[in-house]
C-alpha cells in the first residue's frame, strides 16, 4: 500500500516537471515573438521618418515664387448673391428695355414680313421660269424625234412603192401596201404628235412671258419695300443698339435660371411682357383679381411670386416706379 502512495506521488511529480517545461518554452516563444514585431515596428517608424524628410527637404528647395495658386476660375465662379429685391428690380428694368425694342420692332410693321414674302414669291417665280424652259427643251427634243420617225417613214415608203414593180404574186403585193399604209398612218401620227408638242411649247412660252411679266413687277416691289425698312432701321438703328448694349449688361447680371424663365415667360407670352406689376388690385398682364395676402407677399419681397392664371412674375407699383426714376 505504501509503495502504490510513493508511485502515484511520483507520477504526479513527473507530470508537474513536465508541464512546467512546456509552459517556459510557450513563453520563450512568445517573447521571441514580441521581440520581432517590436523590431518590424521601428523599421517601419524609421522609413516612414526618412520619407518625410525627404519631401520636407524638397518642399524647402522650391522657391516660393514657384508656389502659385490659380484663382482665374474662382474668380470666374465668384457671384454676386443680390436680394429678392435687387432681383426683381433688375427683371423688371429689363423687361422695360426688351419692351422698349418691341416698340422700335412695331414701328417697322409688317414690312420685314412683306420683303420675306416677296423674296420668296421672286425665287418661286425664277424656279416656275427655269422649269418652263425645260419642259420646252424637252418638247423640242419630242418634235425632232417626231420629224426624224417621218423622214424614216417616207424613205420606206418609196422603198416599198419601188418593190411594188417588181413583186411576183398577190400576197407580195398585199404585204407591200399594208407596209405603205401603216407607215402613212405613222406620219400621221407623229405629225399629230407635233402639233400637239408645238401647241405645248406655244403655251410654256406665254406662261414665260407672263411669269416675267410678274417677276419684274415683284421686282420692283421689292425694291420699294427693302428702300422703306432700309429707312426705318437707319432712323431706329442706333437706339436700338443702345437698348441691346443695355438688356445685354442686365443679363450678364441676372442668374442663369431666372434669365431662362424670364425668356420662356416672355416667349409664351402674347404681349412679350414676362414682368409686370399689380394694377388695380390685379395682375398687371391678365388682370386677374390677386389676394390680399399675397399682395402683402409681393410688397416684401422675400421671393419671387408669379401669377397663378398667366404665370408672369409680379412686382409691387412701389418698385415699377422706382425702376423707372
Amino acid at each position: 500500500m505504501a509503495k502504490k502512495i510513493e508511485a502515484k506521488a511520483d507520477n504526479e511529480a513527473v507530470k508537474a516537471t513536465t508541464k512546467k517545461g512546456v509552459t517556459s518554452k510557450d513563453s520563450k516563444t512568445t517573447a521571441k515573438r514580441s521581440v520581432a514585431e517590436k523590431k518590424a515596428e521601428e523599421k517601419e517608424t524609421a522609413k516612414k521618418s526618412v520619407s518625410r524628410k525627404l519631401v520636407a527637404d524638397k518642399i524647402d528647395t522650391v522657391p516660393a515664387d514657384d508656389i502659385t495658386v490659380d484663382t482665374s476660375s474662382l474668380k470666374n465662379k465668384e457671384t454676386k448673391n443680390y436680394t429678392v429685391e435687387e432681383k426683381l428690380f433688375m427683371l423688371y428694368k429689363l423687361q422695360t428695355i426688351v419692351s422698349d425694342i418691341d416698340k422700335i420692332k412695331t414701328l417697322r410693321g409688317e414690312l420685314p414680313l412683306e420683303v420675306q414674302d416677296l423674296e420668296d414669291e421672286i425665287a418661286g417665280l425664277k424656279t416656275r421660269v427655269e422649269k418652263y424652259h425645260a419642259e420646252i427643251q424637252d418638247l423640242d427634243d419630242n418634235v425632232t424625234a417626231q420629224k426624224n420617225k417621218i423622214s424614216e417613214s417616207k424613205l420606206l415608203i418609196e422603198k416599198y412603192k419601188g418593190q411594188l414593180d417588181q413583186v411576183r404574186n398577190n400576197r407580195e403585193f398585199d404585204n407591200l401596201s399594208k407596209d405603205i399604209e401603216f407607215k402613212e398612218l405613222e406620219i400621221e401620227f407623229s405629225e399629230k404628235k407635233i402639233k400637239e408638242f408645238n401647241a405645248a411649247i406655244k403655251q410654256k412660252k406665254e406662261s414665260i412671258s407672263g411669269s416675267k411679266e410678274i417677276l419684274e413687277g415683284r421686282k420692283i416691289d421689292l425694291e420699294q419695300k427693302k428702300k422703306e425698312l432700309q429707312e426705318i432701321v437707319a432712323e431706329t438703328r442706333h437706339e436700338e443698339e443702345k437698348l441691346r448694349e443695355k438688356s445685354k449688361s442686365f443679363e450678364e447680371k441676372i442668374e442663369s435660371r431666372l434669365l431662362n424663365a424670364f425668356k420662356r415667360i416672355r416667349k409664351g407670352a402674347r404681349n412679350g411682357l414676362a414682368v409686370v406689376n399689380i394694377e388695380r388690385d390685379a395682375c398687371g398682364g391678365c388682370f386677374n383679381k390677386i389676394p390680399p395676402q399675397k399682395q402683402l407677399d409681393i410688397k416684401l419681397h422675400k421671393k419671387i411670386i408669379v401669377c397663378e392664371y398667366c404665370g408672369r412674375i409680379m412686382i409691387d407699383p412701389e418698385l415699377a416706379n422706382a425702376t423707372e426714376k
